[in-house]
């Protein structure tokens, strides 16, 4: 007969629910969100909006889901057979005991690194100052000329003119059409902001293309558009992509706009409000005016009342004439009788005193003639001894010697050559002749001849 133990305890029994939810926390503590990279393979869009589908590579798969709190921030919608990258959470499935993970984002293969890329170039272009607000230019109040750089068949484009048309068709528009995407589209986008910058036939150039994904959109992220934005003559409004879309060119423009419509939209103040503003200028000057007119009136009316006659002012300035006419006799007249009496003494004294100044005056004729005739004298000679000394100069002139065939040999550096020595094989020489100059380059070198 075998007797029972009471201190002995049955191990606790779980349920598959149990244990399953303990395996799911267990892997959900021990993989942290990762990023994981893979092939879409059974990709299903369920009416509620989830996505299921199986991320696989060359030995392994594994099941995925992205609910539909997830799924609806994708840029895309990925498609049987993409390469796919996914930050997701490791877990389990409780129903089927199946393990599985959990999808938060998805992006296409190779984005990280373009993502990365993107971070490093606009780290580098803010540390140079290129994003400073300091750099913006304002937009000019009026636009009478917008230039658009562009694709000519994007969608983009014809949006922009449908804006345009809509809000300001004063204004004219200049395409500088470029590829929006592919190989070289960069360089030819940044071509095209140089052209428009060099003609300066617009008020402010528009950069624009519709959305699409990073890829699509890494024209704009390359550091050659952003310096032909921030080097461009006028304004620049970047409007690429759509409203979530940000590329190096929105950080380097003058001014973002969310879409080419929203970069249309604040190029060009519209038609009517234009016109609305200048109704009010119109009604306000027109008040001036009345003002201004309404205050001169007054004026005149003030002045009109305090303006005597005309016969009865000039009787009064007549007056005032002839005493100012009288007094101003006197005060010349007796001046200029004390100054005359006064003059006509000095010429008597002056008169009884002035020396006999003949002889001395023949005596400065005299010397002027000596000295006139000693200084032709000497200007004579000086000029043949100048006229000896020229011809001696002109045989010393180098400009004569090169004439005779002669030439003057330079290096690089312009040090004047004198013999073989100085130069060496294959050197670029300059040759100095009467009639300019030449730069040859140097086969051989031979000594002098004995």
């Amino acid at each position: 007969m075998i007797e029972s133990d009471s201190s002995y305890t049955a191990p606790p029994v779980l349920t598959v629910t149990a244990l399953n939810a303990q395996v799911a926390r267990l892997l959900e503590r021990s993989f942290p969100l990762t990023w994981i990279g893979g092939e879409i393979s059974n990709f299903t869009r369920a009416s509620s909006g989830h996505w299921y589908f199986t991320l696989k590579d060359d030995a392994a798969q594994v099941r995925a889901v992205m609910f539909r709190g997830k799924s609806q921030y994708a840029n895309f919608i990925p498609r049987e057979g993409d390469k796919v990258e996914v930050r997701a959470l490791v877990t389990l499935y409780g129903a089927r005991g199946d393990y599985q993970i959990n999808v938060e984002s998805i992006r296409r293969a190779g984005v990280g690194a373009l993502y990365e890329a993107f971070l490093r170039l606009k780290d580098k272009l803010g540390a140079q100052g290129l994003f400073d607000t300091e750099r913006k230019r304002a937009l000019p109040l009026f636009t009478r000329a917008i230039g658009i750089v562009t694709s000519p068949q994007a969608a983009a484009l014809r949006d922009i003119l449908s804006a345009l048309k809509r809000r300001a068709p004063h204004v004219r528009i200049v395409l500088y059409p470029a590829p929006v995407q592919g190989q070289g589209a960069a360089e030819r986008i940044a071509g095209a902001i140089a052209t428009a910058s060099r003609r300066a036939e617009v008020d402010v150039l528009l950069v624009c293309r519709g959305g699409g994904s990073i890829e699509d959109l890494w024209s704009f992220n390359e550091e050659v558009v952003a310096w032909a934005i921030a080097d461009c003559s006028m304004p620049v409004i970047a409007g690429i992509g759509h409203e979530t879309d940000f590329t190096i060119a929105d950080f380097s423009a003058d001014m973002r706009a969310a879409t080419p419509t929203a970069a249309a939209e604040l190029a060009a103040t519209p038609h009517a409000d234009w016109l609305a503003s200048l109704a009010a200028d119109a009604t306000d000057l027109r008040r001036a005016m009345q003002r201004a007119l309404g205050a001169a009136n007054q004026d005149l009316d003030n002045w009109s009342r305090r303006l005597l006659s005309p016969s009865a002012q000039i009787g009064h300035q007549r007056l005032k004439l002839v005493a100012l006419s009288t007094a101003l006799t006197h005060a010349v007249r007796a001046p200029v009788n004390r100054h005359s009496y006064a003059l006509a003494q000095l010429r008597a004294r002056w008169s009884t005193e002035r020396p006999d100044v003949r002889a001395a005056r023949s005596d400065i004729a005299t010397w002027q003639h000596r000295l006139g005739s000693s200084l032709g004298h000497q200007l004579q000679r000086r000029r043949h001894a100048l006229d000896a000394l020229a011809a001696q100069l002109e045989l010393l002139n180098p400009q004569r010697t090169l004439e005779r065939g002669y030439a003057i040999v330079r290096d690089a550096s312009g040090k004047v050559l004198r013999s073989p020595g100085q130069i060496r094989v294959h050197e670029a020489i300059q040759v100095r002749l009467a009639e300019g100059s030449a730069q040859v380059g140097v086969a051989s070198v031979q000594g002098a001849l004995e």
